[in-house]
């Protein structure tokens, strides 16, 4: 591995009188650095959406840009994956702070260099190349979680965490629309957010440390005093390459499980945000207007709402995931039935139900990934959670995009709507596979 990737080496231990300020206060530093980092991804992740007016007017197709904009889920969930099992034998300092780096720098050069828009071909790789550094920003993100906060406290502070997304993804329209304001063209959509993501990364390399033992700190089930049932001291140690994959991941049935179940929820998630806008014109009757500002609505409903899911496994469950998981998606399918079976003309309702669904499905969307980093040793946390986040990408969004437009072009809504009802049920059931073990892990 290339030096400066290396995890860092572990310091002399600070004397017993320095340990509980330092660690109080470093704790929220890496914590602060990871959510500026994270946020800052998703200032250059979502960029395309916004040029896509402009490249029209220059005679581009819909179904071009279509294709364009697939190649970052997919070169996405698959980064996850592969870039999950580098970040857990890297410094997640580094890692994190040079996958956001290079993605800005990825987008500053799509927007600057005029070649790079020039075909449906070049803008493709763009994107893939984007989508591919983008999956450095996640796996690093659990590395530092699972190192500095317990497994009790976890769920409430990955919860908070999550919100990152929402800050960066909603930072980009008005950072967008003043970057035209001062540049005068529409290529600053993309080159002005770039350039406020690559200060992000500075400051998150300046925040973030790597682990407790690299700034002479105890691990933090010592200094919490909260040590899982199977936790053991070789868990501290660098695991090789092919520990994390084959001993701790790839042979570990119930993140298989939960891989299934995430595919599940996010067909549910993107099948449902990405298809109401047309649904909502189509077979309610919105207006443009309305259907946008129940767009908006759906997505920022997801903050309260995963802010509790994370208190609920934390405070209520102890620890566990899967009972707050399953309450979630049941309440998500009695939300989605609502918002089905709702005759056109009653917009308050229909309005209720898609707040309703944005508010519960992300918080299992953040659970699964925080029951990931709960089912493996800590040096296995970024793989463990990229192979969740492979199956949500490539078996959860892209099927909601591509299967549930043929399936309403074929069947008309009411077989898209069955699919995803189906996929709750399956999420359901798969994740109650994962209850007795935490239990067992945990109680």
């Amino acid at each position: 591995m290339i030096n400066f990737l290396k995890p860092p080496a572990h310091r002399e231990p600070l004397p017993n009188e320095e340990i509980d300020p330092a660690y109080k206060r470093l704790r929220w530093q890496v914590f602060l650095g990871i959510f500026i980092g994270y946020a800052g991804y998703y200032l250059v992740r979502k960029n395309f959406s916004l040029i896509m007016p402009d490249l029209i007017a220059q005679g581009y197709t819909k179904g071009q840009l279509g294709i364009i904009a697939s190649a970052v889920s997919i070169s996405y969930g698959i980064s996850k994956f592969v870039m999950g099992g580098i970040s857990d034998r890297s410094n997640a300092r580094v890692f994190l702070s040079l996958g956001l780096m290079l993605s800005a720098v990825t987008v500053l050069c799509f927007g600057t260099i005029p070649v790079l828009t020039s075909t449906v071909t070049i803008m493709f790789i763009v994107m893939f190349i984007n989508g591919w550094f983008q999956g450095m920003g996640w796996p690093p993100s659990g590395r530092i979680m699972v190192h500095w906060f317990s497994t009790k406290e976890r769920g409430t502070k990955m919860s908070i965490w999550n919100v990152a997304h929402n800050v960066g993804g909603g930072l980009i329209g008005p950072l967008a629309v003043l970057g035209v304001a001062i540049f005068g063209d529409w290529e600053s959509k993309l080159y002005f957010p770039a350039m406020i993501a690559i200060v992000f990364a500075f400051i998150a390399y300046f925040l973030i440390r790597d682990t407790p033992q690299c700034c002479g700190l105890p691990n933090i089930e010592a200094f919490k005093n909260d040590y899982p049932k199977d936790y053991e001291q070789s868990h501290e140690k660098e695991f090789s390459t092919r520990e994390i994959f084959f001993t701790h991941v790839l042979k570990n049935k119930l993140l298989w499980l939960i891989a299934i179940s995430n595919a599940m929820i996010y067909l549910v998630r993107y099948g449902v945000l990405d298809w109401a806008p047309t649904y909502l014109e189509e077979a309610k009757g919105f207006s443009i207007k309305e259907s946008g500002w129940a767009y908006f609505a759906y997505e920022w409903a997801g903050i309260p709402g995963t802010l509790l899911c994370g208190w609920l496994s934390d405070k209520v469950f102890r620890g566990r995931r899967a009972p707050a998981i399953v309450i979630y998606m049941l309440l998500v399918m009695i939300a989605v039935v609502v918002y089905w079976q709702n005759p056109a003309g009653n917009i308050l309702i229909d309005n209720i139900a898609l707040i309703a669904i944005g508010f519960l499905i992300y918080g299992p969307v953040m659970l699964i990934g925080v029951q990931a980093l709960d089912l493996v040793p800590k040096k296995a946390a970024g793989t463990a959670a990229g192979l969740t986040g492979l199956f949500g990408y490539l078996g959860g969004a892209l099927f909601a995009n591509i299967a549930i437009g043929f399936l309403v072009d074929i069947w008309g809504w009411d077989a898209a709507f069955i699919l995803m009802l189906s996929a709750c049920v399956i999420s359901i059931v798969v994740t109650l596979f994962t209850w007795k073990k935490e239990k067992l892990r945990l109680l």
